[in-house]
């Protein structure tokens, strides 16, 4: 009986000290309590978005949400963000490639032309444009097939030095590519045609030929440069062929020392080509391409380049050397430091970024080059029509 009493002792002991630490509010007025005035809970009532119940039930078609940024889409870009983004995918750094042979053997044309009778050397402007036009729409179309080709075959996908790249970037829907380039490899067959007209059948098939080059380079399973042709076609088309083609344009008939001339560019771009597939050896293994480079070691690569760079000075050494010879073409020797550097470069290394530069230091190599051999066969030319010195006698 005790317990019970006990029990009831200690709880009310227990509530007695609970209440006894109750602690009262002190009294607050009524303007020192901070309150939200009602225009604004309505305001923040009103932004609060609208919830709207949607009975869930199975669907055959599975849609996505609008992302918060939306990507540009073709038909939302302006004119200049499309120009850029196809100036880009013709690659403009290669068309020297195909300009500077044309340009070439246009001027050793009319420099040959140029005598005391004629000062002013016999030239056709018109046919000079279309002949530029007509081959750089076939360069620029080889590029755009190029890419197609490359992108079904799964090459360039993971290169980021490489030029163009339109479809492999998402820029540029595929079939578009496509189209581009056969439109523009059929613009510049039909200005070659109007070209040809002026130069003889030899002229239809330089064209054709070329046409044939631009296309089948990486069109069809079995392209040219999936052949380890690639160099050799180079060679043939930025070299000989375009520099022989510009020259009969506009004189109608073959020349020695354009087709010299030729031989050197063609060495030069073929030097080019081959630094480009040096570069890309990685990625065209991943994707199964085969070229010269892929097929080589790396210090036969070095060799090679080293001696197409190296023979591109070779003809015309051997056109200023000789007694009689117009001896201001050795001006072009001028660019040898430059060479020097180029050639270390590939020498030294084997990063695909340092032989992208080197591919571009080559290229440069070969404007000089070509700007020297203009300046060269201009003097030689103007040299003859300059009055004779006259002569002075000493008094001694």
């Amino acid at each position: 009986m005790d317990a019970p009493a006990n029990n009831k002792d200690a709880a009310s002991e227990t509530k007695a000290i609970t209440s006894s630490h109750i602690v009262t509010a002190e009294s607050v007025q009524a303007e020192e309590v901070p309150t939200i005035p009602l225009d604004s809970l309505q305001t923040v009532s009103e932004l609060q978005p609208e919830i709207s119940v949607h009975p869930v039930a199975s669907t055959r078609s599975v849609t996505q949400p609008v992302p918060l940024v939306m990507p540009a889409s073709e038909h939302e870009r302006s004119l200049a963000e499309w120009l850029a983004v196809w100036w880009d995918g013709i690659r403009p750094g290669y068309l020297p490639l195909s300009l500077l042979p044309v340009v070439l053997g246009s001027i050793v044309a009319w420099t040959q032309s140029i005598s005391v009778k004629t000062p002013r050397g016999d030239f056709h402007p018109i046919r000079f444009i279309l002949t530029l036009a007509a081959v750089l729409l076939l360069q620029i179309g080889a590029h755009l097939v190029n890419d197609y080709y490359d992108y079904l075959r799964g090459i360039d996908t993971s290169n980021s030095l490489g030029p163009g790249g339109l479809i492999q970037v998402g820029l540029i829907k595929p079939v578009r590519v496509l189209y581009a380039g056969v439109a523009a490899l059929g613009l510049g067959a039909l200005l070659g045609i109007f070209v040809a007209l002026s130069g003889g059948w030899l002229l239809f098939v330089f064209g054709l030929l070329g046409l044939l080059a631009a296309y089948f380079y990486s069109g069809s399973s079995r392209g040219l440069s999936l052949l380890i042709l690639g160099e050799l076609v180079s060679f043939c088309i930025f070299g000989p062929m375009l520099t022989l083609g510009a020259y009969m344009v506009q004189t109608g008939h073959l020349d020695r020392i354009a087709f010299v001339c030729g031989i050197s560019l063609g060495l030069f771009a073929a030097a080019f080509i081959h630094l480009n597939n040096m570069r890309d050896v990685e990625s065209d293994a991943q994707a199964g391409k085969h070229t010269l480079a892929s097929s080589l070691d790396l210090r036969i690569n070095r060799a090679l380049y080293v001696i197409l760079v190296l023979g591109a000075y070779a003809p015309i050494i051997a056109l200023g050397l000789p007694r009689h010879a117009p001896h201001l073409v050795l001006l072009v020797l001028w660019t040898l430091p430059v060479l020097v550097v180029a050639v270390t470069t590939v020498l030294r290394t084997a990063n695909p970024a340092s032989l992208h530069l080197a591919m571009y230091q080559t290229l440069k190599i070969e404007i000089f080059f070509t700007l020297l051999l203009i300046v060269a066969f201009v003097v030689m030319a103007i040299i003859p029509l300059l009055p004779p010195l006259p002569s002075v006698t000493l008094p001694f």
